[in-house]
């Protein structure tokens, strides 16, 4: 399956920045100074798309999707979940997981600081 839209449905969202590692040959996704997802390869060069999630929600993707979600990708394996980009899991799925990445990322700012993002002001 592709999910070549993954990275520009990230970006469209508020106050969404990247930057590339070089030394991980990886895209690393930002909201308002927080990484909250990651897109690369393992060491054999698959390419993945690692977010970070509520470890119940990521635990439950893992076991519905053994093999295409799995733990965390050179992260920590509790919050972060690897999605393995040639895998078979659904689209709608893979959409929540990005928004449920994202809101992640908001819930780990000030009140303030996701305020102005929240309205555009960031």
């Amino acid at each position: 399956m592709s999910y070549g839209w993954l990275d520009g449905y990230l970006l469209q969202k508020a106050g969404v920045t990247t930057d590339y590692q070089p030394e991980w040959q990886a895209t690393r996704y930002f909201v308002g100074g927080k990484m909250f997802a990651m897109q690369g390869g393992d060491r054999n060069k698959r390419p993945i798309f690692t977010m970070k999630l509520e470890p119940s929600l990521g635990d439950f993707l893992r076991r519905q999707y053994p093999g295409a979600v799995v733990p965390g990708y050179y992260m920590n394996k509790v919050h972060w979940n690897s999605l393995y980009l040639e895998s078979r899991v659904p689209e709608e799925t893979v959409r929540e997981m990005a928004d449920k990445a994202y809101e992640a990322g908001l819930c780990a700012l000030s009140k303030k600081k996701r305020s102005e993002i929240e309205n555009g002001k960031e």
